[in-house]
């Protein structure tokens, strides 16, 4: 409660604001008397000190000082009761507190300084417990629209309605979740420079309020929702919402409140979804349904036809951060797969989402011939998502892409592709790259052999190299399959992964260490790279 509408309490009829009257509109939590002379060490911010000033009658600087350390305190004001101890108040005071913006009050004798801290107090309780039951009863408004299965939408046209400002719901990185149909420019503008990859020092814990650099400076109001995993979606208002107008912060915070729970509720019920979806598709790629008709029915429950046919396309972020905790790993593979899928929202075409492991795949509907208006469509989409990715995670994300299209049934062949045209892309050394699945001609031929044969071949010819899991093999192992791959040439190696010349050379002699082969042999080079070619046929 502001200080100007404490003075407009009966008990404050008589009284008089003396000074500091540019600070009225302060808050006022609370009443306290002072009864002895160190009482700013027990005053609290925002607080009202009425006094007698028995202590102050022959000490002018001692009051002096009281109201300096009570303004750096952020108390509120200074009640004095004059004509007792303290015939008037000096002008040397006044002139301080105008100068400080800090109020004074000057109180008649016969109000008793008991009553009025009491009935003040009683007034800003009254005042308190009428916020409070206003605030149930818009929590209550709230909750009924989500128990009754109206949705986050009805809440946002509901509270558009209480303070007559349009508003939206952000999510964690500043996309638009849900937003009430009235929404002016300035909301579309801010929208445009979040969607640019623009940010904002948002607070986490109070509103933040800004004006746009618009033609009309529109102010903007953004309360913060912490939904959970130290995740925060953020409630934008189109206007300024005062953080002294009450009723208005008090209608956006039961709003916000109830968001929460929704917004964490939706959030469980898409990731049990999400885990039954991709263990189907997990169950499929590895054969583990027994009949036909098993995967015919499990497939309609996602959509899935088992007569259309299906582009397969993998993706996978290109350097994994090992500093990462497992959960914040997982934490961050859901909002990368919430981005793609939004992403995939703009796409003509239907395509399903699935994550297996730490790839994401995605199955594009396909009428049995991709044509290149539609590849060259997917290509520019899977361009916009790495940008996305790059913008909002600074992390780069390659994608392998299969080039024959199966029906459900045989969807692990076009799987196959995408994971093998994955491999090349990635043993070439690039980063953020596009690979389209070719059939070569040598990996054909090597099809056709065994894979008993192939796997002793590969085993025989990298020696311990084949087991990535020994120390550094997996690092030796892609640097030596780059080398080979921009044709033994070293400085190329070098720059393809973002190395000294000196480390390539340093990890090429211990390949040849390990190998105890002359990795510049032509002859050897070709066995190494057969060997090369082998390793996506033995390892899925």
């Amino acid at each position: 409660m502001k200080l100007y509408d404490i003075m407009k309490i009966p008990i404050f009829d008589q009284a008089k604001l003396i000074a500091g009257h540019k600070g009225v509109e302060q808050e006022v939590y609370t009443v306290n008397m002072m009864d002895a002379p160190d009482i700013i060490h027990f005053l609290k911010r925002n607080e009202l000190l009425v006094t007698s000033a028995y202590h102050f009658k022959d000490d002018m600087y001692a009051l002096r000082e009281l109201i300096i350390q009570m303004k750096k305190q952020g108390c509120t004001a200074l009640g004095i009761k004059t004509k007792r101890f303290l015939q008037e108040i000096p002008e040397e005071i006044i002139s301080l507190a105008d100068e400080i913006y800090f109020p004074i009050i000057e109180l008649p004798f016969d109000i008793g300084l008991g009553d009025l801290v009491n009935q003040t107090l009683s007034y800003i309780l009254d005042m308190r417990t009428n916020e409070l039951h206003q605030a149930m009863q818009i929590h209550q408004q709230f909750s009924n629209h989500i128990i009754s299965g109206k949705g986050i939408n009805m809440i946002l046209e509901n509270l558009s309605s209480l303070i007559q400002l349009p508003v939206v719901l952000l999510d964690y990185h500043l996309r638009p979740i849900s937003e009430h149909n009235n929404t002016k420019a300035s909301i579309q503008s801010l929208k445009k420079f979040f969607i640019n990859g623009r940010k904002l020092p948002l607070s986490t814990i109070e509103i933040v309020t800004f004006s746009l650099l618009t033609k009309t400076r529109d102010t903007v109001s953004i309360f913060p929702i912490y939904t959970q995993n130290n995740q925060y979606s953020y409630l934008v208002i189109d206007g300024f919402i005062s953080p002294l107008n009450r009723s208005m912060v008090l209608a956006v915070e039961q709003a916000a409140n109830v968001l929460a729970f929704e917004l964490i509720k939706e959030h469980s019920l898409r990731q049990y979804s999400r885990r039954i979806q991709d263990e189907f598709f997990t169950n499929v790629i590895n054969s583990v349904f027994s009949t036909q008709d098993e995967i015919i029915n499990l497939g309609k429950e996602f959509n899935l036809s088992f007569d259309q046919k299906y582009i397969c396309i993998i993706g996978k972020i290109d350097i994994k951060e090992f500093t990462m905790s497992f959960m914040e790993y997982q934490e961050e593979k859901d909002l990368i797969y919430d981005l793609i899928e939004e992403e995939l929202n703009s796409y003509t075409a239907n395509v399903h989402l699935f994550i297996k492991d730490d790839m994401y795949v995605l199955l594009v509907n396909c009428d049995g011939i991709w044509r290149q208006t539609e590849k060259e469509r997917m290509i520019s989409l899977l361009k916009n998502i790495q940008v996305k990715i790059y913008t909002y995670f600074q992390k780069s994300i390659s994608f392998g892409i299969a080039n024959s299209s199966e029906q459900l049934l045989h969807i692990s062949h076009s799987f196959k592709e995408a994971t093998d045209a994955f491999y090349y892309g990635e043993i070439s050394g690039s980063k953020e790259f596009i690979e389209i699945y070719q059939a070569k001609e040598i990996s054909a031929i090597l099809r056709m052999i065994p894979q008993e044969q192939l796997k002793k071949f590969y085993e025989s010819t990298l020696h311990s190299l084949a087991n990535e899991n020994e120390k550094d093999h997996a690092v030796l192992l892609h640097t030596l399959s780059v080398y080979l791959e921009t044709h033994c040439a070293i400085s190329e190696t070098a720059k393809r992964l973002f190395l000294h010349r000196n480390t390539v050379i340093y990890r090429l002699e211990k390949c040849e260490e390990i190998l105890g082969r002359n990795i510049k042999d032509p002859n050897e080079t070709l066995q190494l790279r057969i060997a090369f070619r082998i390793k996506p046929l033995i390892h899925v």
